[in-house]
C-alpha cells in the first residue's frame, strides 16, 4: 500500500508539473486543472471502492456462513462512496 501512495504522489506531480512551469506566463489557470482534479477524485473514489471489495471478499471467505450480512453492508457503504464522489465532482464542477 505504501507503494501505491509513493506511485499516485508521483503521478500527481508529473500530471501538475507542467501547469506549474507555465504559471508565470499567465496562459495557465485554474480551469486547465479541472481534468487532473476530476481525475483524483474519480480515482480516489475507485481505491476506496476497491479496497472494501477486497476487505469484503477476503472476509466471505472466511467467514462463509456470514456472508450475506457483510455483502449487504459492503453494498451500502460502496453506495455511500459513489454517492460522495458524485457530490464531490459536482462541488469541483462549480468552484470551477
Amino acid at each position: 500500500m505504501k507503494l501505491m501512495k509513493v506511485l499516485f504522489m508521483a503521478f500527481a506531480v508529473v500530471t501538475l508539473a507542467p501547469v506549474m512551469a507555465f504559471a508565470q506566463t499567465g496562459g495557465g489557470s485554474f480551469s486547465d486543472l479541472k481534468p487532473i482534479g476530476m481525475g483524483m477524485i474519480v480515482i480516489g473514489a475507485a481505491m476506496g471502492i476497491g479496497r472494501l471489495a477486497s476487505s469484503s471478499v477476503e472476509s466471505m471467505a472466511r467467514q462463509p456462513e456470514v456472508a450475506g450480512n457483510i455483502s449487504s453492508s459492503m453494498i451500502t457503504a460502496a453506495a455511500l462512496i459513489e454517492g460522495f464522489t458524485f457530490f464531490a465532482l459536482l462541488l469541483f464542477l462549480i468552484a470551477f
